[in-house]
């Protein structure tokens, strides 16, 4: 059991020392954030971190003065008045850089939040879409996003530490030169109490990592219980109890948890610490000793119990410190390996640009398709033809594979096997970028965006954002123009409720908006993966009318589960367990009797 227990306590340092070497990559990301903000910084600490021991120093030299003078009768020389105004200087300096390095301490962490935060932004926006569909992937996105501003507590540790260190090497120096035993003694005595600071310093790390999953699930309660899209049913089924019970469930755990760790690190913090205030006051007594026996001076006595007492109290600071950096130094893995994520769909070197105009069209080669993490094929060798001018229906039920496609045809993913074809070349020599400038989607789950309608349209592709005409030209088309008149400040008008003035829409209203952003992209293919949902069946019938009559030289692809709007199509593709059945017009697939025909009678005897 002995054996066991020190590994662990070995392992545990082990690990507490590796994960130091998190500390020089966040210090780069530092430096970048404000170079000259981080040099002012340091100098001001470094004025800050001599000025102890040279006040201690001044004074006991005034105090030798007035000693010789009271004592010895010596007479009273300006020599004494030049060493009280240098004492005066030292503490004015000492206000004005402490304040300064405050200053300097400020600046950083908003230049330092600012920085990390849009870093993490622009890396997460990098990702592969199957990243996201990953829950440990969400663990260390939440982690990485907490820690790139709560670990600027670090920052401004390594910033004291500097500090300390440079305080304590020049008080050191001082004790040194009177007695090397007693600055041994003083670093002995403290070890104890580094050792217990850093130990439970692990293990909090070590408790917060446990409790990630855990906390997430309370910030999703509480999220729920207050969200406007949630109060409805809570209200009706009367939820509010049961969420309420599995909150405080979930954060008693986590209380108790939290309050056992606080009062172990309380009693043996405690206990070690006796023996650091044990160390300063062996060497004390010993000074006064040394003094009395006539060795040192009353000046000599002032400035080594300074020393002693700066000196102590700072090298404690460092190993509290350290401990606190290398606390902190842990929490950041996660974000370095947040940052080390490097996506699998990516543009080759020297990838081609996107045909313009596309030629042959898409082509699916023996495709099929698992997602990462599952054994599932969801496609299954699956092969077909997209043209130029042509427009395409998939149907089938629910997890039939349908979406995957669109995913493989945008290349949010790569198929597991088979190849997927633009005009005859595989879409992994396409330049990804310049590949989705020429495709406007629009999916079932898109983005309802609190910024105004302009925003909202424009979000399709941005650097049309100034283009009045544009934009309104993609709403006119979508029919989301005849929505925005009738909002009060129209094309301005911020849209959902997160935000003063806001207003809300209808889920249909939504849709049309999001319809305007596939438009303005004015991409040679259009896929619109059950957009329209939410409305009602005329306006979808509408939405699609218009949508055909704006594809008639483009590629088009729809899903849609009303087959009223599939029939629309020129070719209709029944998609099942992750092949496909049938394919054909409707009239063809009608009078064929199979699964399309027996699809669409069930859903029409529904309107009999």
């Amino acid at each position: 059991m002995a054996d066991k227990k020190d590994q662990a306590f070995f392992s545990a340092w082990r690990e507490r020392l590796q994960a130091l070497k998190n500390v020089p990559p966040v210090l780069r990301i530092v430096w970048e954030s404000g170079p000259y903000v981080v040099s002012l910084g340091l100098i001001s600490r470094l004025i800050v971190a001599v000025i102890p021991v040279s006040t201690a120093w001044v004074t006991s030299l005034i105090i030798d003065n007035v000693n010789g003078i009271v004592q010895h009768k010596i007479t009273l020389s300006p020599h004494l008045w030049w060493l009280a105004a240098l004492e005066c200087a030292l503490a004015i300096c000492g206000n004005l850089f402490g304040r300064l390095t405050d200053y300097y301490d400020a600046v950083l962490a908003d230049r330092y939040t600012r920085h990390v935060s849009i870093q993490v932004m622009h890396h997460a926006s990098q990702l592969d879409l199957q990243a996201y569909e990953d829950p440990v992937f969400y663990d260390r996105l939440e982690r990485a996003r907490v820690q790139a501003t709560d670990r600027l507590g670090m920052i401004q540790s390594i910033g004291r530490l500097f500090q300390q260190t440079i305080t304590t090497i020049s008080l050191s120096a001082a004790i040194l030169f009177f007695s090397p035993w007693l600055l041994l003694l003083l670093v002995v005595c403290l070890v104890p109490a580094f050792l217990g600071e850093s130990h439970f310093a692990f293990l909090s790390y070590a408790k917060n990592f446990r409790q990630t999953p855990i906390r997430r699930q309370l910030d999703y309660l509480r999220q729920l219980g207050g969200s406007k899209e949630a109060a409805k049913e809570l209200k009706l089924f009367g939820l509010s109890a049961f969420l309420t019970d599995r909150f405080t469930t979930l954060s008693n755990h986590i209380f108790d948890e939290n309050l056992s760790l606080a009062r172990k690190r309380l009693l043996a913090v405690s206990l070690l610490s006796m023996v650091s205030t044990a160390g300063y006051y062996g060497a004390y007594i010993w000074v006064i000793y040394e003094t009395v026996t006539g060795v040192f001076s009353i000046g000599t006595l002032y400035f080594l119990t300074q020393s002693i007492m700066n000196a102590s109290s700072n090298i404690s600071q460092i190993f509290s410190t350290l401990s606190s950096i290398a606390d902190q130094a842990l929490f950041l893995t996660d974000l370095l390996a947040f940052f080390e994520m490097r996506p699998a769909v990516t543009s080759k070197p020297g990838a081609l640009p996107a045909p313009r105009p596309i030629r042959s069209g898409f082509q699916l080669e023996n495709v099929s398709f698992v997602y990462p993490g599952t054994t599932r094929q969801v496609l299954k060798g699956l092969n077909f033809r997209l043209e130029p001018g042509e427009r395409i229906a998939l149907i089938g039920q629910n997890g039939q594979g349908k979406t995957t496609i669109v995913k493989l045809m945008t290349r949010l993913y790569d198929p597991t096997e088979g190849r997927v074809l633009l005009d005859g070349v595989d879409l992994r020599d396409y330049d990804l970028e310049d590949l989705s400038r020429e495709i406007g989607v629009i999916f079932q789950d898109f983005m309802r965006y609190e910024m105004t309608a302009r925003e909202n349209i424009a979000v399709g592709r941005i650097d049309y954002l100034s283009d009045d005409e544009r934009i309104q030209r993609a709403a006119e088309k979508s029919l989301a123009h005849g929505v925005i008149e009738r909002l009060p400040r129209e094309y301005d008008q911020m849209l959902g409720r997160r935000f003063e003035g806001g207003v809300d829409l209808s889920g249909g209203e939504w849709q049309k908006l999001a319809l305007a952003r596939a438009y303005l992209r004015e991409a040679q293919v259009l896929i619109l993966d059950e957009p329209t949902a939410a409305l009602d069946a005329r306006a979808e019938y509408e939405v699609f009318e218009r949508f055909n009559e704006l594809t008639e030289s483009k590629m088009a692809l729809f899903i849609s589960h009303r087959f009223s709007t599939v029939r629309m199509a020129g070719r209709i593709i029944v998609l099942e367990d992750g092949a496909i059945a049938e394919e054909g017009s409707h009239d063809r697939l009608m009078a064929r009797g199979g699964r399309y025909a027996e699809m669409f009678d069930l859903q029409a005897s529904s309107y009999r």
